[in-house]
């Protein structure tokens, strides 16, 4: 199962974010914490940590960070894979498809709605 510390996102589509998020962080078993003043949302799971799409604190609209990127930590490659083609169903675009990056590195990429770049891995065996 995935494994993640903390993590947030903006977004400027926050219904659709958490459309998106809500059905995607669902197949990893987190599910709604509580709704963020923003409009945004956070999420949990058990025995992981929070996620967070939210808007922005200083109300400015929400941005992509050149080189930004949060990392969801996997079991198996087949859960590496199962999450990124889900976020590319989801409307997610593909940012680096499923593969070894170098030996027992398996990763893969994904920007959501709003161009946040996610990734989904697994190291070791």
């Amino acid at each position: 199962m995935a494994k993640i510390s903390y993590m947030t996102v903006g977004s400027n589509r926050l219904e659709e974010a958490k459309a998106f998020y809500d059905a995607l962080l669902g197949t990893i078993g987190m599910r709604p914490l509580f709704e963020h003043p923003s409009g945004g949302r956070l999420y949990r799971g058990k025995g992981v940590g929070m996620f967070g799409v939210l808007g922005p604190y200083d109300g400015n609209p929400a941005c992509i960070g050149n080189g930004m990127m949060g990392g969801f930590d996997f079991d198996t490659r087949e859960e590496v894979d199962a999450f990124h083609a889900k976020a590319i169903e989801l409307g997610g675009t593909c940012e680096g498809a499923p593969g070894e990056r170098m030996p027992k590195a398996y990763f893969a990429y994904f920007r959501d709605l709003d161009g946040n770049k996610l990734c989904a891995y697994r190291l070791g065996e």
